[in-house]
């Protein structure tokens, strides 16, 4: 798989880096208070002492139009696809770590199923602020890939998104197939078969190869 750059043309339709934020003493806090598991990956969607930081403020105000917003984190190691999800509004990633980011078009999603050879591969370097639309599939961020193959270190990577995005899923009586994506609040997940999600009664819509940037 051809990993390109957000900064590509290719990136356009997925996302675009913003300028003018100063995210140092975001990063620096995101790597002093929180783990990096060395096998797995934690996400938590907000986080108070990232929060607390003047940066966090800008995003509502300036990124967000003055919109509430949560700040948190997705931190570890992972090298595969395994889901894709959207939101309601868009996503931002802010990677203290080189990372890659596996996307596609929802516009791409054909009742409820997405081929993963439409995926493509984008690597984000550490420090750099990508707003991903909220017309863009996405999930867990995979380790960076360099010349000598998939970086072992893992990855911190700072999320932000709309207030209470990925907490407690909604009681719905589910209406038309898009309820059924719904796994958590502001929330749309599609899951591979092989994935743990799957197996945990996500909706099962990737076809194709289950993509391991590892290969």
């Amino acid at each position: 798989m051809k990993i390109k750059s957000v900064f590509s043309h290719a990136f356009e339709k997925y996302g675009k880096v913003l300028d003018g934020y100063d995210v140092s003493e975001l990063l620096a806090k995101l790597d002093a208070t929180t783990k990096k598991p060395a096998d797995a990956v934690i996400y938590e969607p907000g986080d108070a002492g990232l929060e607390s930081l003047p940066v966090a403020e800008e995003f509502s105000v300036n990124a967000y139009g003055g919109m509430p917003v949560q700040v948190g984190y997705c931190n570890g190691y992972n090298t595969k696809l395994n889901c894709l999800e959207y939101h309601r509004g868009s996503e931002l990633n802010i990677p203290a770590d080189d990372i890659v980011l596996l996307l596609a078009p929802l516009s791409a999603v054909k009742n409820g199923k997405l081929d993963t050879s439409l995926v493509e591969a984008f690597s984000v370097p550490k420090g750099t602020v990508v707003q991903v639309y909220e017309t863009t599939l996405h999930y867990a961020p995979c380790n960076a890939v360099t010349k000598a193959g998939v970086s072992k270190d893992g990855f911190r990577v700072i999320i932000v998104l709309p207030k209470d995005t990925n907490t407690e899923k909604p009681a719905i009586k589910e209406k038309n197939l898009e309820d059924k994506l719904l796994w958590a609040r502001n929330k749309w997940l599609i899951a591979h078969p092989d994935s743990s999600e799957a197996k945990s009664g996500a909706f099962v819509g990737l076809t194709g190869v289950n993509i391991d940037i590892s290969k």
